[in-house]
């Protein structure tokens, strides 16, 4: 007989130029493994202990540590019952009656911790009348006066009063916290060193009241009813920059961001503009809004998101890139959006409402899921503020009360407590 040559590669019959073929069967080491990690005689929790019953059996939990992982008896067990006992389980889990592990809600107060009596605080909702310095100092323009509190020591000075003849319409601290901005009916903007309650300087240029205030690193803005921003320096004699045009109503709303690169407005043509260092036309114009904008702010969190808020006829915040010039989303709050301010320690934001439900509201950015309703002003609530801790905030309404509401956590590398102390509890009226 003639013998044939075999086709069939195997271990004992292959031609040394041949490919190696992988069978499709892995086979795992286990030499590095640590069983100890599966031991189920180790306590547990009656949660843990009850997912062993369910699927290994009631006797796992004296199964050993080399059984439970490499073939004990019930380790592949997985029948009707199984199943059945892990829906029962999951149900019971569900429904609370068993307890795991889960981090704790956060709270949010009903009611404000601290009621300040404010008296002459105007119902007016182009003015900006409150503001919380770096240095934890509240500013306040009552009527033709500006108060000022120290937080820590409680203390309220008499910052200034302009007289029979004008009133306060707009106040904003210094980044430093040693200067106080004050923007008057009669369109004057005055500076006021606060530690020692003297005016350093007046500045004019505008025709009509001032109602917003915005500081940047080496300038101050102000907007008014006139429809202009101007820009100052006032480092120098001569403090006029530059007059900004692009408003065709009263400026109501100024913002710089946090690089201090755009400079954002909001008026009472709807419009919300944004503009340069150096420009002196908006580089962006929005016109969504279908009422004033007086709410605006920049996130903390990220370059180029700004936020802003329509009055009566609008209810809307919208969200805005300004890197990419995009319109984000649209949020209806079903009341005249007022204020919005961001959080620095976590991506939330407050904003608070007039007509007609006079409520502060909590939302975490970007679901915009709605965290918390704080009530308790009985007018619109104009005016707000934050902490410089960014845990708390101050609000101001036409019902002359300021309240003060533990809204946010620490930051998270704050491990101790606050060099800022805390509010006095009570009621205080300010005169």
């Amino acid at each position: 007989m003639n013998s044939t040559t075999s086709n069939v590669v195997s271990p004992y019959n292959k031609p040394s130029c041949s490919r190696t073929i992988y069978s499709d069967r892995f086979i795992p080491s286990r030499t590095c493994s640590n069983f100890s990690l599966f031991n189920l005689s180790t306590p547990k929790s009656d949660y843990a202990t009850r997912i062993c019953t369910a699927l290994f059996g009631p006797e796992s939990t004296s199964v050993s540590p080399d059984e439970s992982v490499t073939g004990g008896k019930n380790i592949f067990k997985f029948k009707s019952e199984t199943r059945q006992a892990l829906h029962s389980l999951l149900d019971d889990h569900m429904h609370g009656d068993i307890q795991s592990p889960v981090k704790p809600l956060r709270t949010f107060p009903k009611s404000p911790y601290q009621v300040l009596d404010a008296p002459g605080l105007v119902d007016e909702f182009y003015s900006n009348l409150l503001d919380w310095s770096s240095r934890n100092i509240l500013a306040v323009g009552l009527g033709n006066c500006v108060y000022i509190k120290n937080v820590c020591t409680s203390k309220v000075t008499k910052l200034c009063d302009l007289g029979d003849n004008d009133s306060v319409c707009s106040v904003g601290w210094s980044p430093d916290g040693t200067n106080l901005a004050v923007g008057t009916s009669r369109g004057k903007v005055q500076i006021w060193d606060a530690s020692l309650c003297r005016s350093i300087r007046t500045m004019e240029g505008h025709q009509k009241r001032v109602g917003a205030l915005a500081w940047g690193t080496s300038q101050l803005s102000s907007g008014s009813r006139d429809k202009s921003i101007l820009q100052h320096d006032i480092r120098a004699q001569e403090n006029r920059i530059s007059k900004l045009s692009g408003h065709t109503s009263e400026v109501c709303a100024l913002k710089w961001s946090y690089n201090d690169r755009e400079l954002a407005s909001g008026g009472n043509d709807n419009r919300l503009n944004v503009w340069n260092q150096h420009s002196v036309q908006p580089v962006l114009k929005y016109c969504e809004h279908t009422a004033a904008v007086k709410a605006i702010e920049w996130s903390p969190h990220r370059n180029g998101l700004l936020a802003s808020g329509g009055g009566t006829a609008d209810k809307c915040i919208r969200f805005w890139n300004t890197t990419t010039n995009s319109h984000l989303r649209c949020i209806n709050t079903g009341s005249q959006v007022c204020n919005l301010v961001w959080s620095k320690n976590v991506n939330e934001l407050v904003s608070t409402h007039g007509f007609s439900q006079n409520d502060i509201l909590v939302w975490s950015y970007p679901t915009m899921s709605k965290l918390a309703t704080l009530r308790g002003h009985t007018e619109r609530v104009l005016y707000l503020a934050i902490s410089p801790d960014g845990k708390t905030i101050v609000t101001g309404a036409g019902d002359e009360t300021l309240r003060f509401w533990n809204v946010f956590p620490p930051p998270r590398s704050q491990n101790t407590q606050t060099k800022f102390g805390a509010f006095v509890s009570g009621r205080m009226q300010i005169r």
